[in-house]
């Protein structure tokens, strides 16, 4: 399986990326749509995840949001893993054209890539909500409480949340990108997140790469499936 993949991204030029939270669990980011992930929610805050991060919840209780936030999506230490760094080496080399992320963590960046979609937003940016002034994630990790900018307004994280739509031009650039590929590469994401997993059906090539522990809906329609760890496959195939 590995050595056809090698083939495939041999004769490829523009490979795009599409990845999901598998990618950052390997590098020990948890998962909050895992068993223990809506236990915990459940249990220590009451509500389950969906309702924590969602729109109506962050403007009604703000406190609760920004602890079971800074506690499950803003992880301290955490690196980039193999397949981070194999796809920014692909970037480098000129053979990838971008990476579309549905993570949050700006880990991709972290380990060199440029041209990073991130479907989701990142927790690395932040705004205040009356005055739009700009902050940085750690601001936030390190704020008790509710984070406030000098102006009074709430300091809000770039993030998607439920009950709010993905950002325009991040979604169009991401689309263009697909559609102009001669290679999809898809892993560490079962394609049950929507719209995210919608974007596989822009592609119209014929080198369709899913990469995914378990099994996928695509996984008929894909040219290369391969069911095993994203990073130990793109750390193999591409040499990190």
């Amino acid at each position: 399986m590995t050595e056809k993949l090698k083939d495939m991204i041999a004769k490829s030029g523009r490979i795009v990326f599409l990845g999901g939270a598998g990618v950052s669990t390997e590098s020990g980011i948890p998962d909050f749509r895992s068993e223990n992930g809506i236990f915990k929610a459940i249990r220590d805050y009451g509500h389950p995840p969906e309702e924590l991060l969602s729109h109506s919840f962050f403007m009604q209780r703000p406190d609760t949001f920004f602890r079971y936030y800074r506690e499950l999506l803003m992880v301290s230490g955490v690196k980039p893993n193999p397949a981070h760094y194999a796809l920014a080496k692909l970037e480098a080399e000129g053979k990838l054209t971008a990476v579309v992320t549905q993570n949050i963590d700006g880990l991709h960046q972290m380990a060199g890539s440029k041209n990073v979609y991130e479907l989701h937003g990142s927790i690395q940016r932040n705004h205040c909500m009356r005055c739009g002034r700009f902050y940085d994630g750690d601001f936030v990790a390190k704020t008790d409480g509710i984070p406030y900018c000098d102006c009074g307004g709430i300091i809000k994280p770039d993030v998607v949340l439920y009950e709010e739509c993905l950002d325009h031009d991040t979604l169009r650039g991401a689309i263009t990108h697909i559609m102009g590929a001669d290679m999809l590469l898809v892993g560490g994401t079962s394609l049950q997140v929507y719209p995210a997993a919608g974007l596989i059906d822009y592609y119209c090539g014929d080198k369709l790469v899913l990469i995914n522990k378990s099994s996928t809906a695509y996984d008929s329609h894909a040219h290369l499936v391969i069911h095993d760890s994203i990073g130990k496959v793109l750390g193999e195939v591409i040499g990190i």
